[in-house]
């Protein structure tokens, strides 16, 4: 009688040792514990959440008049020269280069939406709008293009008076 050894013949028995040797040798590192759980690898608690992947096109809404005086999801006052773009899952301050037809902008994410059109992606503030030449729903290109600390005079043009300086009330 003749006995041939075949790979998915060796295969059970391999599986146990590699069962049995990897366990012990990673316990032996310290990679597990004696529980079989991962060891604590001196990392912090909770690692980094995953960061939000956002398509290359998307469609865009714009908000503005209605909320003017208003205070965004991450704390500015919305004036119609304020310059950002709301969205559902990206961090406060996250930078974003937003294009539409031969026009591109980077702007900051200052507030959450769109909720007012099914299915759009983005909300422009009014300013960004007008920068880029969009008038209507329409889609545009986007990309995280960096990150900056978020401030109450983020998106807000350069030499204007921050409200929280003013102590959100103007002098008249």
């Amino acid at each position: 009688m003749r006995i041939e050894f075949t790979k998915t013949a060796l295969l059970p028995p391999l599986v146990v040792i590699a069962w049995i040797t990897l366990p012990m040798s990673a316990l032996a590192q310290g990679t597990i514990s004696p529980g079989g759980l991962p060891a604590p690898s001196g990392g912090p608690a909770h690692p980094e959440p995953a960061k939000p992947r956002i398509k290359a096109s998307g469609i865009a809404t714009w908000f503005g008049p209605g909320f003017y005086g208003q205070t965004t999801a991450c704390g500015q006052t919305l004036t119609p020269e304020v310059v950002g773009v709301a969205n559902r899952r990206l961090p406060c301050g996250t930078l974003v280069r937003v294009g539409y037809k031969g026009h591109a902008l980077t702007v900051p994410v200052l507030d959450r939406g769109p909720f007012g059109h099914a299915g759009a992606d983005w909300d422009l503030t009014a300013g960004a709008a007008v920068a880029i030449d969009m008038s209507d729903v329409a889609r545009i290109s986007t990309r995280i293009v960096g990150r900056i600390p978020n401030t109450p005079a983020l998106g807000a043009p350069p030499g204007s008076a921050a409200p929280a300086l003013a102590g959100g009330s103007e002098a008249g």
